[in-house]
């Protein structure tokens, strides 16, 4: 594909040429703690602005978390959001922006998929948290190899004091190595591996605040000598609390073990 004539109704096609894509593949593969890239301005800025003001509210998002590790609303539950997030979905799932990704990341015939672990939406109300984790590994339906997280956020005139920002860790989950502010307009893109550690602590927002994102997730065939599957792994950070040190890897290790059973019973789960 040649890059300096991809078109696209909402992504901001005038940031991607062979020269910029050639910058970002070079900062996505010399990033720390692992590769990533961000993206300032990723979509058109009236695109932008008429998903921030029509951003379906969290009642209306068909998944609630709420537990010791993650609290959070989600929602992939496109038929009851206006059309516009459904068109960014298709455009984010598309081969010309999957080629784009490709190039940046160097992982070749990346694609994704028309479910809830293809495309969707995040919001958080205050004291939403989602605590450090890699995610799974394999999609438990497709027997496809997740690759890459990409994330947008619109959250306008977000505050420092508000938190929120996305935590990148290292390999040994014992220092925090990079903040991602959840600037408005702004895309993270990251290689999901086993030690993509990441996530973001409790908020602290007004009443009529939330954090509010667009997830979509890439996938490539199944690799050999590829980790055997796995669901999401949580781990605590060197500040949690002793009973939540002590809780999570019990958790994780009990969910985990059961899933991979019922998966190797041809049951799964979403």
């Amino acid at each position: 594909m040649v890059f300096n004539k991809v078109v696209m109704e909402l992504i901001n096609s005038s940031l991607f040429n062979e020269v910029s894509i050639e910058q970002m593949r070079k900062s996505f593969a010399e990033a720390a703690p692992y590769k990533h890239l961000i993206i300032d301005g990723i979509l058109k800025p009236g695109v932008a602005e008429e998903l921030y003001d029509n951003f379906p509210n969290e009642a209306l998002f068909n998944k609630k978390y709420k537990g010791v590790n993650e609290f959070k609303a989600e929602g992939s539950n496109f038929e009851d959001f206006p059309a516009l997030f459904t068109q960014l979905k298709e455009e984010l799932q598309g081969e010309k922006w999957c080629s784009v990704i490709s190039a940046i990341t160097g992982i070749d015939e990346l694609f994704s998929v028309p479910d809830a672990l293809g495309g969707g939406l995040h919001q958080g109300q205050n004291g939403s948290f989602l605590d450090i984790h890699i995610d799974f590994n394999i999609h438990a339906d497709r027997g496809i190899h997740r690759r890459v997280n990409l994330l947008i956020f619109f959250n306008k005139n977000w505050k420092e004091e508000y938190g929120g920002h996305t935590e990148l860790w290292n390999a040994d989950m014992t220092h925090l190595d990079k903040k991602v502010f959840p600037e408005f307009n702004r895309c993270l893109i990251f290689e999901t591996n086993e030690i993509s550690y990441h996530g973001y602590a409790a908020i602290k927002v007004p009443q009529d605040v939330t954090r509010k994102s667009f997830y979509a997730y890439y996938y490539t065939e199944l690799r050999e000598g590829a980790a055997k599957y796995h669901d999401t792994v949580f781990k605590a950070r060197p500040t949690d609390s002793a009973v939540k040190k002590a809780l999570t890897p019990v958790k994780e290790g009990a969910k985990n073990f059961i899933k991979r059973q019922l998966r190797a019973l041809g049951i799964t789960f979403k």
